[in-house]
């Protein structure tokens, strides 16, 4: 019996394998699911009970307030139980693409509230191994209750898509402002760095170790204040291929680095022009990214820290201290920091400045946070600083917002066909895109209505059963209606009857648009609409 079970399971293919395994875990995840919502239940239960009693409440408001709170809990549990989807949402714009997907400012139809709405292909995701990491980034987004975290409210997913529904933040990025600004002044990263470290030891608290901190995943929110976003790497959920990469390129590029001396204009310039396409790529750059974490013998959560230094460097000088031409000669100065990480002396900065960077970017050992945040929050870099109300006092660059779907602090993005399924277009979710030209139009019929072509001879038929898409009949010779097909600058060989073109369709011509019939006789040099519709 054990052998024979045994050579059950060998026998099982990788597919159902990954399917059992998935099963396992949506089961798994929907009772802790249904436990932690029991337990967060009882917690908020016990608080209203302490409160009523604090207060010194009769009997009568009390019951009256356990009501409430009932028909609270209901409504809520009512909301999470809804099913959204694409339909429930109007897509406003496009205000972020990446490798994988593209972030949309999206509405609710029913509210009326707007959403950034992370749109990730399921195609991209399984060919880059990226499960784990979305997997991640969702649970961690759930989990999260921190002002420094952007807040998700809804997960859902089609046959082509995931999406995750989070808080709009209309400031933008750092990136973006560092691309605007080219450097900031020392208050100004004051300001930045001492609340990206409040942010940084909020996710250390809950446990978690971002592994990914870069302007890009710090976001700035209507009043300026950071927030951090993109939890895809975080937990050590790390995959192979992403270090591998750069580990493999060790004998690809020299060790001379004196050679590839730019003076700091040159870097900057070279730095803006490339970054908004490293953000872009599928691998994206390692300027940001601890040397223990691409050696792979261990590291902890002092690596945010190192990557905090990296983006200080950036604040103050223009570009990060090891940026290149390309990732592999950026990944070597990395691994090379004592060598690379200098500061150029055309962009004069504070010792206090300077210090700090080189308590975040040295060795592990040594790092500043070490010890604890608190380590980190006493340098002298950050004197006067009130840590306890830095989010209520003024932003120090401030952000202007004319409306609550605000996009002009993002970049121009052109509209894309993520949202359409294959061989389908659309403007906006649920809303057919009608095609201009007859070539597309006919691949257009051909997907969305039932066409049967049948090829008798050299007289080849078009039937389409359902053609109010195109209430005409034509007559087109076999060689035209292949070059259809193929790639070729002339304009449609064809043209409308005039008869159909100045009347509409007659009762008669309506009914018998349900049948088009369309002939395609050889020998035929010209393309003549015939009038009669029932042919």
């Amino acid at each position: 019996m054990a052998t024979r079970g045994h050579s059950s399971c060998s026998s099982m293919s990788n597919h159902t394998k990954e399917r059992v395994t998935m099963a396992k875990v949506t089961l798994e995840n929907f009772y802790s699911n249904l436990i932690s919502q029991h337990e967060e239940r009882e917690m908020r239960q016990q608080k209203l009970e302490r409160v009523m009693d604090e207060e010194g409440l009769p009997d009568e408001e009390k019951c009256m307030r356990r009501s409430q709170h009932a028909r609270k809990e209901t409504e809520f549990l009512r909301l999470k139980r809804t099913r959204l989807g694409l339909e429930d949402f109007e897509s406003l714009k496009v205000i972020g693409r990446g490798a994988f997907g593209e972030v949309r400012l999206v509405q609710k139809k029913d509210t009326g509230h707007v959403y950034a709405m992370k749109i990730l292909r399921k195609a991209d995701m399984l060919e880059k191994e990226q499960v784990g990491h979305i997997r991640a980034e969702r649970d961690i987004l759930v989990q999260a209750d921190s002002l420094w975290v952007v807040k998700m409210f809804y997960s859902f997913q089609d046959k082509m898509n995931l999406y995750l529904l989070m808080e709009f933040l209309p400031g933008g990025d750092m990136m973006t402002l560092l691309m605007k600004k080219d450097t900031l002044s020392e208050e100004e990263t004051q300001f930045y760095v001492a609340e990206t470290v409040l942010a940084i030891d909020s996710i250390h608290q809950m446990g978690f170790i971002h592994r990914d901190i870069k302007p890009d995943n710090v976001l700035l929110d209507s009043k300026g204040h950071v927030k951090l976003s993109d939890f895809g790497l975080c937990t050590g959920l790390k995959k192979a291929h992403r270090t591998e990469f750069y580990r493999n390129l060790n004998h690809s590029v020299s060790n001379d680095f004196t050679s590839q001396y730019m003076n700091s204009k040159r870097k900057a310039e070279t730095w803006k022009r490339n970054r908004r396409q490293l953000a872009f790529s599928t691998v994206g750059t390692p300027d940001y990214i601890a040397p223990e974490v691409f050696m792979q013998t261990g590291y902890n959560k002092l690596c945010d820290w190192w990557s905090l230094g990296v983006i200080m460097y950036e604040m103050l000088i223009g570009y990060p201290p090891f940026c290149s031409e390309t990732p592999q000669e950026t990944y070597k100065k990395v691994m090379n920091w004592k060598e690379t990480l200098v500061f150029p002396p055309e962009v004069p900065i504070s010792e206090r400045a300077k210090e700090l960077i080189l308590r975040f970017c040295c060795e592990g050992d040594h790092r500043i946070g070490a010890t604890g945040v608190e380590e980190i929050k006493r340098n002298p870099f950050f004197e006067g600083v009130d840590y306890d109300h830095i989010r209520e006092r003024p932003a120090a660059i401030p952000v202007e917002i004319k409306s609550i779907d605000d996009t002009s602090n993002f970049d121009e993005f052109p509209e894309s066909d993520i949202l359409s399924p294959t061989g389908e277009r659309k403007t906006s979710f649920g809303r057919n895109y009608f095609p201009v030209s007859f070539k597309v139009c006919v691949l257009f019929l051909t997907i969305r209505v039932c066409v049967c072509m049948c090829v008798c001879g050299c007289t080849v038929y078009l039937v389409a059963i359902n053609s109010k898409y195109l209430p005409f009949t034509w007559s087109i010779s076999a060689p035209t209606f292949l070059s259809l097909f193929c790639h070729s600058p002339f304009s449609p060989p064809f043209s409308l009857s005039p008869q159909l073109q100045q009347h509409p369709p007659s009762l008669q011509q309506q009914q018998q648009q349900r049948r088009l019939t369309i002939k395609i006789r050889t020998g035929s040099s010209s393309t003549t609409p015939t009038s009669d519709s029932r042919a």
